[in-house]
Formats: C-alpha cells, sequence, structure tokens
C-alpha cells in the first residue's frame, strides 16, 4: 500500500504546517498524553466471568483439546454489519470486521472417558452471542477466529477441524479473565487534518469528512465517510509513512492528508462499510508520542 512518491518529508517547523496543522498535532498529542495518564489513573484491567455458551472438541499434536465459547456484556460487540456485508469483506480479504474476544488461560480437565486434556475459554460479546446462535455462519466464524487466536496467542497447532459438544455447554470450569477497563477515549474528528493548499481545488473532487482515534497506543483508526459511494469499486489508498491519500471514483472524492505520526504502511489495512457508506483503515504506528 507505501508508494514512496506520496511521502512527505517530516516538517521540523509548525510554521511550515500552517496553523490548522499545527493545531492538529498538538491536539492529537495531547490526547495521547491524556491516554498514557489515564491509563496510570485508573486500573489498566478488570476481571469478568464469563458465562457458559458452547463447547468444541478439536485435537494438537498433544492431545484432545476444547475450547469453551462463553459470553459476556463486558466485552464490545463487533460492528453491526450483515452476514452479506461480512461475507463480502472476506471474499474480498479485507481486514474492516473484527470480533472482540477474551482469550483464557488454559487449564487442564478430564474429558468424559477421564482422560487428560486442555481446555480454553474463550469471550464474546453477550449481544452478538445471541445472534451467533441463529446463524450457523457467525458461529463456525467464531470458532475459527478463536482458534486462530489461541494458536497465535500460545504458539499452538490446532486441528481446524472440530465439532460441538451436543450436551455439554464447557468444559471443566469457567474461570474469570481479564479485560482492559475501558475503551481508550476518541481524539478527535479529521476535518483539521492538514491538507497542502496545493492540493485544495476550488472547484473538483469533494474532500470528505474523516473521524481518527487511537484504539490502542500503537494503533490509529480511521474512518472515511463517503456518503455518494455504494461500494468500494474504484476507490484507491495509498499510505506513506506519514500521510494518506485516498482517490474516488470518476471526480467524487479526493483526500490527500498529512497525518503527525509515524505509520506502518506496510501493515495497514482498510475495508469499506457498505452499511455506514465508510471506509475504515487500521494503521498501526511506528512509534508513539511521548
Amino acid at each position: 500500500m507505501a508508494d514512496s512518491r506520496l511521502l512527505v518529508p517530516e516538517l521540523k517547523e509548525a510554521e511550515t504546517m500552517g496553523a490548522e496543522a499545527a493545531r492538529f498535532e498538538e491536539l492529537l498529542l495531547q490526547a495521547s498524553k491524556e491516554l498514557q495518564q489515564a491509563q496510570t489513573s485508573r486500573p489498566e484491567s478488570t476481571q469478568i466471568q464469563p458465562q457458559p455458551g458452547f463447547c468444541v472438541k478439536t485435537n494438537s499434536s498433544e492431545g484432545k483439546v476444547f475450547i469453551n465459547i462463553c459470553h459476556s456484556p463486558c466485552i464490545p460487540p463487533p460492528a453491526d454489519v450483515t452476514e452479506d456485508e461480512l461475507l463480502q469483506m472476506l471474499e474480498e480479504d479485507q481486514a474492516g470486521f473484527r470480533i472482540p474476544m477474551s482469550l483464557g488461560e488454559p487449564h487442564a480437565e478430564l474429558d468424559a472417558k477421564g482422560q487428560g486434556c486442555t481446555a480454553y475459554d474463550v469471550a464474546v460479546n453477550s449481544d452478538f452471542y445471541r445472534r451467533m446462535q441463529n446463524s450457523d455462519f457467525l458461529r463456525e466464524l467464531v470458532v475459527t477466529i478463536a482458534r486462530e487466536g489461541l494458536e497465535d496467542k500460545y504458539g499452538l497447532q490446532l486441528n481446524p477441524e472440530w465439532r460441538m459438544l451436543k450436551n455439554r455447554a464447557f468444559l471443566g470450569s469457567i474461570s474469570q479473565q481479564n479485560i482492559r477497563s475501558q475503551q481508550r477515549p476518541r481524539i478527535q474528528e479529521l476535518g483539521d487534518v492538514y491538507t497542502p493548499d496545493s492540493l485544495r481545488p476550488e472547484e473538483g473532487p469533494e474532500k470528505p469528512h474523516l473521524n481518527l482515534w487511537l484504539e490502542a497506543p500503537d494503533l490509529l483508526l480511521v474512518e472515511i465517510d463517503l456518503p455518494k459511494l455504494d461500494g468500494a469499486l474504484g476507490l484507491s489508498l495509498e499510505i506513506g509513512e506519514n500521510r494518506l491519500v485516498m482517490g474516488g471514483p470518476q471526480p467524487l472524492y479526493r483526500l490527500d492528508a498529512y497525518i503527525p505520526l509515524r505509520i506502518n504502511s506496510d501493515e495497514s489495512k482498510a475495508a469499506f462499510h457498505r452499511k455506514r457508506r465508510q471506509l475504515m483503515v487500521a494503521m498501526p504506528l511506528l512509534s508513539v508520542p511521548s
């Protein structure tokens, strides 16, 4: 996604950025400092007690593995998209849809035959769980994401084949889990992002409205409102280390924004949300302001 032609030299003086850009940088850095202060002034995590949902059985090279899919209202819900919209996102290999999960620690248990096995508790939002109960597609998606998450977190290699236990909602006991106490504060709408004067024509493509916030100290999220579009066909998006450039089909939209943070363009992802008519961009940061 990166293009060296889009990279602009890092501006050394606030005056060369213009008052608008300097104000945005000041607000962004201030919000980041407030975020760090908030993290030290409140508990970073809180304990929850997930409720049982259903249990699936799989295996690894070390033996049988059971995954207890649980739920809690304290887990944030995923974006409200239809199954058709979600299926299209997955077919287009986009990463704009995430299912927040809490992955518990492994615990040793005994299966129905009294043989040793390992169980993991994975919690999702309670409202989303109720929706998932009526959808084989969402159930399979959650189990797949949970399996991959456990593999990444614990260095496992789990069999992708699994089956759901019919008469058991969970195996063993479901322990309390620690989750982040609160969502991190939003920073500001991106109407104030610095756009070079030379790229602001009196007439021409419309500059869309944007929202920007730090989802985590090292992850910047952007929402770009594109109410005139029904899909991503014809959209172009290029991300440099501190610059985001978007073009729309025909002359509808044009955006060239300087972002005063160092972006990991190689790991950045984007997805178009049809229902909201928004382009969602996730941009990991190479460094975080102190």
